[in-house]
């Protein structure tokens, strides 16, 4: 006789399972039999313990070991025999009312995965980056690579932008000092904008050893709550002002980022075969948000509670981790509820994705993976190492076949939407400032 599943909303079930009481018994004392064979215990040799000692010590354990393994045996098998996909972990509980003495009677509560519905995609409307490296985008990284290996050269003239001050300030608000109003041996780049304005005009021109008073509003919506929207005086001394001195684009400074023979033109060929790479992962992604978003406004699905609880769950403890590791509170955590709108939204695209995957046939495939990660390679010294590397953890090689799905969704989309091209510069697709 078939199980009943009691439909309780559009994706919870539930029903009861029956385990006899005889089946209990009769495992437990198997297993402890068997556990008396090998048993360790004081003033007796391995397999000389009277089975009643064992079953004294070890029964319980024992007896709760059955139970499990007979409660998951019976709800997989009327999960198989129904065909129900399970969504998260079942909720199993005694049945509150069951008098028959000669059974145990629990009452599985779970989740069903949604059945996923999409609209046509034909009326989705996705636009494509059409970009170009260019020469001037080479030069710009060139200039970036400069900048990451200035050194600063001490002067006697005032300070102007670029130059590297180390400055000693004490700020204080209707005369009395505040917290992280003053500081000793700070360094700063004028021109990096990291300090609010007058903070900076204010240490424009100064000279070594020269002091200057200013004031400076704390805008309103400024992080430091206890001086938001108040003003402060400050006192800036000059300990040093250092202009920077950019590194030539030379032989040394080719062979300073892996050009063996130093050629300036192989480093210009590695640039731009790196911003090649960037340029095609960029231009993925800004088609891949679009056409995820319009997956997500073109499907229908109800998302299951226990899912979403668990990615929560999960959010939670990873972003408390990360707080703790940045020197957060060790006994703060975050709260669950702050991440269940986005944990619903992520569970409701895995579910969107895997439907679109399951039903199309869009699963990665192994030659799709070792491309991805070939091409990767190439912008390392030792291409063939680093793709031994992942294939060394299948966790690693996980991140490429992520990808590599993605990709396949992306393109099964756009066969089916309406696409267009926009021309786009380069910097303005990395969100990058012209020099």
């Amino acid at each position: 006789m078939s199980t009943q599943i009691e439909q309780l909303s559009t994706l919870e079930r539930r029903f009861t399972m029956t385990i006899p009481v005889a089946q209990i018994e009769s495992e437990t004392e198997t297993r402890i039999k068997r556990l008396a064979r090998t048993v360790k215990m004081s003033g007796f040799r391995p397999g000389k313990v009277p089975v009643k000692m064992v079953a004294s010590t070890y029964g319980p354990q024992v007896r709760s070991e059955v139970f499990s393994d007979a409660v998951n045996k019976s709800f997989g098998a009327v999960v198989d025999e129904n065909q129900l996909r399970v969504a998260g972990y079942p909720r199993i509980e005694p049945k509150a009312d069951s008098e028959n003495v000669n059974d145990y009677q629990f009452v599985a509560t779970f989740e069903i995965f949604p059945d996923v519905t999409f609209a046509d995609f034909a009326a989705l409307e996705i636009e494509r980056p059409v970009v170009e490296v260019t020469d001037e985008d080479v030069a710009r990284t060139l200039e970036t690579l400069r900048k990451q290996r200035v050194r600063y050269e001490a002067k006697d003239e005032a300070s102007e932008e670029g130059d590297r001050l180390i400055v000693d300030f004490n700020g204080e608000i209707d005369g009395v000092a505040f917290d992280g109003g003053s500081a000793k041996d700070f360094t700063m780049i004028l021109g990096e904008r990291r300090m609010l304005p007058e903070f900076e005009a204010a240490a424009q021109g100064l000279k070594k050893g020269e002091s200057k008073t200013f004031t400076l509003a704390f805008p309103a919506d400024y992080f430091g709550k206890d001086v938001a929207g108040k003003t402060a005086t400050f006192t800036l001394n000059a300990k040093e002002v250092a202009r920077p001195i950019l590194p030539t684009i030379n032989t040394e400074f080719a062979k300073a980022f892996g050009i063996a023979d130093g050629n300036i033109d192989g480093l210009k060929k590695e640039v731009r075969g790196n911003l090649e790479l960037e340029r095609k992962r960029r231009v993925f992604q800004k088609i891949r948000d679009q056409v995820f978003a319009g997956l997500r406004s073109y499907s229908t699905l109800e998302v299951p509670k226990a899912l979403i609880s668990a990615e929560a769950e999960r959010m939670a403890t990873a972003a408390t981790e990360d707080y703790k590791s940045r020197g957060g509170k060790a006994d703060e955590a975050m709260s669950r509820s702050t991440f269940e709108p986005a944990a619903a939204e992520r569970v409701a695209m895995g579910l969107i994705v895997g439907e679109l995957v399951r039903s199309n046939n869009l699963q990665a495939s192994p030659q799709q993976v070792r491309a991805l990660l070939d091409e990767q390679a190439q912008s390392y010294e030792k291409p063939e190492q680093v793709v031994a590397w992942y294939y060394q953890d299948q966790r690693r090689l996980s991140e490429f076949e992520a990808i590599a799905l993605e990709q396949n969704v992306v393109d099964h989309v756009l066969k089916v939407a309406k696409t267009s091209d926009k021309a786009q510069p380069f910097a303005d697709l990395i969100g990058q400032q012209p020099a």
